[in-house]
């Protein structure tokens, strides 16, 4: 019997060392997280945001469009619009319709895991034809469950492919939103793609506030402003949000915008930062200067050997404390496998059901290629990345987000796992 694909993710995480039979070749972790493109799976998009964001909205863009696509959409019965009533030509009682353009709307009357077996079990004797499913959640509704369920049943995991979680967040309501509920909070925390609806509404600091928010609790995720669900077809399907590829931009285009550069005013300071890479904790409050104020600092920093870990925290007007927040650990210095292996092992365990999605990029001990890891709670997958190009600068990148996470634990755990 042949070994299972390497580096195609894992059951809940388990001592054995993902990193160090990667820097050997070889990987013997059950199939589950960091999906490769299959035509046996099918893609699936799972589409959240909270009441009012504007779901129904793209879902009804996404079942009238000429795209060419054969989509399957799986709305929710009881979600705050009925799509049905305003594309279908005529009314019908059954649960799965083939609409004009190709598509399919499916509406959930039991469970989800029952409506994807009935559209998989059709796909395959013929009945019905399509390429991919979007899956449309309730506004107050967690997606971890959702996702969940695409690496935790086996049947589910045997017919389709999680490709990304996609969020829309209402500008005019985010705040309220945000501050009240967590599963809102949840829902910004777990995307690979956030759009932001009804931003004509706002004025432009408002919606730079909720951008910064927004960035402050999940910095993987891009951001992008839409109008009315006017949003081109390639950004809402194949995100390969949770395949396991060396991608992880903590970046936006939207904090690299003129006006708005990220100055770190170290004003009176008298240390000397030398080859200091600690990450002087960029607790970003921003009050539109945008400027670090190290006034008071008197420490040395010539000798330190803190890596570079940023929390991000981001102020307008009013301190907005989620619990949701992310946490980015920068390092130049390579990674040590087994070091590393054992803490995250002991940090998942721990901590597993607070880790929304975790990522890493890591310039690992003996090995010539990226090693990636990538996690949703205690799930955690692992693959060998393209190799290091010769004039490329070699850094680990690790991205965590979650609810009320230890930050100085994994900062100071981090810097250990350091060579």
């Amino acid at each position: 019997m042949g070994l299972p694909p390497r580096g195609f993710g894992c059951k809940p995480y388990n001592s054995s060392p993902f990193f160090c039979r990667f820097i050997l070749g070889r990987c013997y972790a059950p199939a589950a997280l960091g999906f490769f493109m299959s035509a046996q799976l099918i893609p699936a998009t799972i589409l959240t945001g909270f009441l009012g964001s504007g779901k129904t909205t793209l879902l009804k863009r996404v079942l009238s469009e000429n795209h060419g696509m054969k989509i399957a959409v799986i709305e929710n019965e009881f979600g705050e619009e009925n799509i049905d009533n305003e594309i279908l030509v005529s009314e019908t009682t059954e649960q799965i319709v083939q609409l004009s353009n190709g598509c399919v709307c499916c509406t959930i009357r039991e469970d989800l895991r029952s409506a994807l077996m009935e559209l998989a079990a059709k796909r395959k004797s013929g009945e019905l034809q399509f390429d991919r499913v979007v899956i449309e959640t309730t506004g107050v509704a967690d997606p971890t469950p959702v996702a969940q369920t695409f690496f935790m049943d086996d049947d589910i995991a045997a017919a389709y492919m999680l490709d990304s979680v996609i969020t829309l967040v209402d500008a005019v309501h985010a705040h309220q939103q945000l501050d009240s509920r967590q599963e809102a909070r949840k829902q910004v925390g777990f995307a690979d793609q956030i759009f932001i609806s009804k931003a004509d509404l706002v004025d432009a600091p408002k919606l730079r506030s909720v951008q910064e928010r927004l960035y402050a609790m999940n910095p993987r995720a891009a951001q992008t402003v839409v109008h009315f669900g006017q949003v081109p077809i390639a950004q809402v399907l194949d995100l390969k949000g949770f395949n396991l590829n060396a991608i992880l931009d903590v970046e936006p285009a939207f904090l690299k915008q003129d006006g708005h550069e990220h100055s770190h005013d170290h004003g009176d300071c008298d240390h000397e930062h030398g080859d200091c890479k600690h990450g002087h904790e960029h607790h970003h409050h921003h009050d539109h200067g945008h400027s670090h104020d190290h006034k008071d600092c008197d420490h040395d920093h010539s000798d330190c050997k803190h890596e570079h870990h940023e929390h991000h925290d981001h102020a307008h007007h009013h301190a907005h404390d989620d619990d949701v927040k992310s946490f980015v650990y920068r390092s130049t210095k390579q990674i040590d496998p087994a070091k590393l292996e054992e803490f995250l092992g002991a940090i998942i365990q721990v901590y597993g059901p607070k880790l929304l999605r975790y990522k890493g990029v890591l310039d690992m001990k003996g090995a010539p290629k990226k090693v990636i890891f990538q996690g949703v709670h205690e799930l955690m997958g692992t693959d060998l990345g393209p190799a290091w190009q010769k004039n490329e600068k070699r850094e680990s990148k690790m991205v965590f987000i979650g609810i009320d996470l230890p930050q100085e634990i994994l900062a100071q755990g981090l810097d250990r796992c350091t060579v």
